[in-house]
């Protein structure tokens, strides 16, 4: 008696059967699982707003998509570390200067949020409030005052205004104040390979401004860049749900919200 025919004889058991028929069974979920994982892998994947370091686009309670395809891929691309840790990026890009990116900063296994400011070779510094690029004031207009939401779910209305970055993006900042201790840094230069990352929110955002060295973030190198935020499936203000109440507390226009 040959294998083929051997095969035959078990799969016609009925014990046989009962395996053929568990295996048609399992063959749509294992096949949902693997589409869902290569869609998280391979295109993008949803990440969770904590902090309100990215006010006013991102608010704290923001569900976020992150566009994995924007920059190509890395070891941080794929959860649980199952990419190859490759060097760089495949299909890399760097991001644009203004990029909203979620990244893994060094040292963290948490994903962060924050907003691309200096790239490769870029001076970064910023004097009483006022961001300079290469040693040029980046021009910001005041657009009124807006909501804060702080950690506590207290608001707080704050200077808003509108920051134009070199290359056309502009995009809305806060600015408590202008004398922070993160108001005014010394001049950075982004090395080869890393980014420098500023929250919107500039009074209460640890950022590159802070080193690693002193407990901040510093720079962020390219390969930690998980995807580009492009758009909020929702939005959910969990630190007043006891007040608003479960169904009040959903942000109903910050629905499907594109990521500026």
């Amino acid at each position: 008696m040959n294998w083929q025919q051997s095969t035959r004889r078990i799969f016609a058991h009925p014990f046989g059967q009962r395996v053929v028929a568990v295996l048609r069974w399992l063959r749509e979920p294992v096949a949902a699982i693997a589409l869902v994982f290569l869609a998280t892998t391979a295109i993008a994947e949803p990440f969770y707003v904590p902090s309100g370091s990215m006010e006013p686009t991102l608010a704290i309670g923001d569900a976020i998509i992150a566009a994995k395809f924007a920059y190509g891929y890395s070891h941080y691309s794929v959860r649980w570390g199952l990419f190859p840790d490759i060097k760089g990026r495949l299909f890399g890009r760097i991001p644009h200067r203004g990029d909203v990116v979620v990244f893994y900063p060094v040292g963290h296994k948490e994903a962060w949020v924050k907003r691309v400011i200096g790239l490769p070779g870029d001076r970064i510094q910023v004097v009483h409030g006022r961001l300079f690029i290469n040693g040029t004031e980046v021009v910001r207009k005041p657009d009124g005052t807006g909501r804060v939401e702080t950690e506590s779910g207290a608001y707080v209305r704050v200077p808003k205004f509108i920051e134009y970055l070199p290359g056309g993006v502009h995009h809305a900042i806060f600015q408590w104040e202008n004398n922070d201790v993160l108001d005014n840094t010394k001049p950075y230069v982004v090395p080869k390979g890393e980014l420098f990352m500023m929250g919107d929110d500039r009074n209460n955002s640890l950022d590159s401004r802070v080193p690693r060295s002193q407990g901040g973030l510093g720079f962020v190198p390219v390969a930690n860049v998980i995807g580009q935020a492009d758009l909020i499936l929702g939005s959910y203000d969990f630190l007043n749900a006891s007040r608003d109440g479960w169904l009040g507390a959903f942000r109903l226009s910050r629905l499907f919200h594109a990521v500026d």
